[in-house]
């Protein structure tokens, strides 16, 4: 099926932003075909997806695009106006970084996933990342049906608990084993509800991420951005920390641009992390 697409929108930019590791870029059938084709698991649902300027082609009905999809791209909120925000006088380091990075959405993903997606994140590239990920998934998810390969789901809290930490360490978790154990015990026991975060404010909810063994400030900050769709938390990573050392020396404009910071921490970190990747220059400072 095909789906329009009103906003801005840019499956390979969201695939390389840093908050989504079951993306799989698939081979191209036709390589005169310059759009890309991606598998994407989440949580128990799978989505063959490619991109034709503003449409969507989907392998799923309207129904379930309605249903499960539109919502994980936040198709319903505006990326465009809230890029509109930045004034390109005011802020040129983050007006350049948004227009470079436009077509970032973020994703409206599980907060179970998140929260242990960012723990197995810690100190690792995605490539290591993504494997990690799938090894769990295979020990203790689901087969999912119908796409030609072995794909799992994403274990659910009381599947993961049933792991011991040996387990655990056989996916390549190395120190992040026993962090993993924990929060698998305490979900599936009940003890920590994922609801009852959802519900917290903001720097409530930060802290009660924080009583996880082994998440500190950057991964709650990811966990509630990219889990709990909290679009003001601000995650500062090592791109993040340099743009507010060659921008914003006085330190970021967070009252300006509440309630969308993590927006504009996106732009941010892929800004960054591709002039890094193309110069060994330092940007400019604002």
């Amino acid at each position: 099926m095909r789906f329009g697409i009103r906003d801005e929108l840019d499956l390979e930019k969201i695939a390389d932003s840093g908050q989504c590791f079951r993306w799989k870029r698939e081979e191209k059938v036709n390589p005169d075909d310059d759009s890309c084709r991606y598998l994407i698991v989440a949580r128990d649902h799978v989505l063959s997806v490619c991109q034709h300027g503003q449409v969507l082609e989907a392998d799923c009905s309207p129904e379930e695009f309605d249903a499960i999809w539109r919502v994980y791209f936040d198709l319903d909120e505006n990326y465009a106006a809230i890029r509109s925000r930045i004034d390109p006088e005011e802020d040129p380091c983050l007006y350049s970084a948004a227009q470079l990075c436009r077509g970032i959405r973020i994703l409206r993903q599980d907060p179970w996933e998140m929260l242990i997606s960012f723990l197995i994140a810690q100190n690792r590239n995605i490539p290591a990342i993504k494997k990690s990920i799938g090894r769990l998934s295979e020990k203790a998810g689901h087969p999912m049906e119908g796409y030609g390969e072995n794909i799992y789901s994403f274990p659910e809290p009381e599947e993961l608990a049933a792991l011991s930490e040996e387990e655990l360490r056989s996916c390549r978790l190395g120190y992040r084993a026993p962090y993993i154990y924990e929060a698998a015990q305490k979900v599936a026991s009940g003890k920590v509800k994922l609801s009852d975060i959802a519900q917290m404010p903001d720097k409530e909810a930060l802290l009660s991420l924080k009583e996880f063994k082994g998440i500190g400030d950057k991964v709650a900050s990811c966990i509630l951005l990219f889990g709990f769709h909290r679009l003001n938390a601000f995650p500062v990573d090592v791109w993040v920390r340099r743009a507010q050392q060659y921008c914003y020396p006085d330190g970021f404009p967070f009252e300006r641009f509440r309630p969308y910071c993590g927006v504009m921490q996106q732009y941010l970190f892929m800004y960054f992390r591709q002039r890094a990747l193309l110069t060994a220059d330092p940007p400019a400072r604002r």
